[in-house]
């Protein structure tokens, strides 16, 4: 593991977007074990959990790549894109779950684990450190490390609601230690998901209210608790994780804008990405071109696009009509651009409030509380529809919210990971890429519950450094 998860080269790495222009992390040798040197004082604290947070932006993570990243991979590895003929073919590994041990997020996996391992040096040069600002930081950076971990697990292991053996199969190597030299063993996925929620409950006590643009605050924090607890089965815990949630769902008039950076009404946590400071044209992810002359990585699939009903806010903020090579399109506009703006230079969005209500509604209707769960789910209905629907009992409530999740978090980095952890397999329809289902279909269209590639493998690299970890079945 030494030779490539912390073994990162990094020259400067401009932090403008999280703070100012004019704060740098080139003191800090993100490749090596830190000095106490680097960690002097309350500003050396405040710059290296910002280098923590930065590394949210590499590629493999939210920074988007060919190789796979969370910007997409989710999407891609389910059922809300087809892949758009006459693009790069890009991530069409993971779309037609052809991927082994030679080829997989291995990106993803380093990129993770050396944002972990950032986090971990704040941690540990703190315990020797007093200031004002040390309970917070140390929050920011355990909250961090739960949420590369998460997002790792989600990945690599089972979610425990997915199957019956799903706690005792086996997770990932939780790293608590600043040390580049371990070759950790993977725990259980029940071990696993303890530490996370036991990092975002210390990260709960200690993190401010807000903190500065591109950083999280308590409201992040308790939404990822609940996430946990939700991925868990653990219901009432991710109830409970929501109270105290202040930032309110985004209304209707402000869906739109959210997605074209010109309001931030319901982020939780978003890191501003700005030309000449971040710059990350993560946009292209998905497409590449104008509306007019579009050329798309994948578009929204017809059966997505015929989900949202004609007075639903959300079709108009994450699909636009686009065309390609004279052939109409349903092109996705999340990631797109700003107005006026270059294409696929936007903020990233990670964290939003409608996640709490849908978290609730869901968790409620586990709980056999069915006003509750209604009343969380039209929460986010009276804010998305202009007559939202309602009134649902049993299963069919149980259908709303878990149609309402797929239709709010399209393209977002939920979906491959809603559909394992409810049991289910990836079922596509045979549509093809153009906006009316006509045109090239994908071509695997069935991943079956219980299959082994709704884990993905670990790298052979991986393997080879690092001798403690063992791959998962039937790779």
């Amino acid at each position: 593991m030494k030779k490539y998860i912390y073994k990162i080269a990094i020259t400067v790495l401009s932090i403008g977007a999280l703070t100012s222009c004019e704060d740098n992390l080139d003191q800090l040798p993100f490749d090596e074990f830190a000095t106490e040197n680097a960690f002097q004082t309350a500003q050396d604290f405040e710059n290296g959990v910002r280098g923590a947070y930065l590394g949210l932006t590499a590629t493999g993570l939210y920074g988007s790549s060919d190789a796979g990243s969370m910007l997409s991979a989710p999407d891609i590895l389910a059922d809300n894109v087809v892949l758009a003929q006459g693009g790069r073919n890009t991530k069409r590994i993971l779309h037609d779950w052809n991927y082994n041990a030679d080829i997989t997020m291995r990106q993803f996996y380093i990129d993770a684990y050396a944002m972990i391992y950032r986090a971990n040096q704040v941690i540990f040069f703190a315990d020797g450190f007093e200031g004002d600002n040390k309970a917070n930081v140390v929050a920011e950076a355990k909250a961090l490390r739960a949420l590369g971990h998460l997002n790792l697990v989600s990945v690599f292991g089972k979610i425990p609601t997915q199957s019956g053996d799903a706690n005792s199969s086996l997770g990932v190597a939780y790293l608590t230690s600043a040390d580049p030299n371990i070759l950790p063993e993977r725990l259980t996925v029940g071990e696993t998901y303890e530490l996370i929620a036991q990092d975002l409950r210390d990260a709960v006590a200690d993190i401010n209210d807000t903190n500065p643009e591109g950083r999280m605050g308590k409201d992040a924090v308790r939404l990822l608790l609940s996430r946990t607890y939700l991925y868990m089965g653990q219901w009432q815990n991710a109830i409970d994780a929501t109270n105290g949630i202040s930032t309110p769902i985004a209304p209707r008039g402000d869906v739109v804008g959210v997605w074209e950076d010109t309001n931030r009404s319901g982020l939780l946590f978003y890191i501003p990405n700005e030309a000449g400071i971040l710059g990350n044209s993560i946009g292209v992810t998905w497409s590449q071109g104008n509306a007019n002359s579009l050329i798309p990585e994948y578009v929204a699939s017809f059966e997505l696009n015929s989900l949202y009903a004609s007075d639903d806010i959300r079709r108009d903020a994450y699909i636009f009509d686009g065309v390609n090579g004279g052939n109409p399109v349903n092109g996705i506009k999340k990631l797109f651009a700003r107005p006026g703006g270059q294409n696929g230079l936007v903020d990233y969005k990670i964290l939003r409030s409608a996640e709490a209500a849908l978290n609730r509604a869901e968790a409620f209707f586990n709980l056999n509380n069915e006003s509750s769960a209604r009343a969380e789910l039209d929460r986010v209905r009276t804010r998305r529809y202009n007559t939202p629907p309602s009134g649902e009992t049993g299963n069919a409530l149980r259908d709303a919210i878990r149609l309402e999740r797929r239709l709010e978090f399209a393209f977002e980095y939920q979906r491959f990971f809603d559909i394992k952890r409810w049991g289910q397999g990836v079922n596509r329809t045979n549509d093809g890429d153009l906006a009316d289902g006509s045109g090239t279909a994908s071509d695997e269209l069935t991943l079956p519950e219980g299959s082994n590639r709704l884990q993905l493998p670990f790298g052979q690299q991986s393997l080879d450094s690092n001798p403690n970890l063992v791959q998962n079945p039937g790779y």
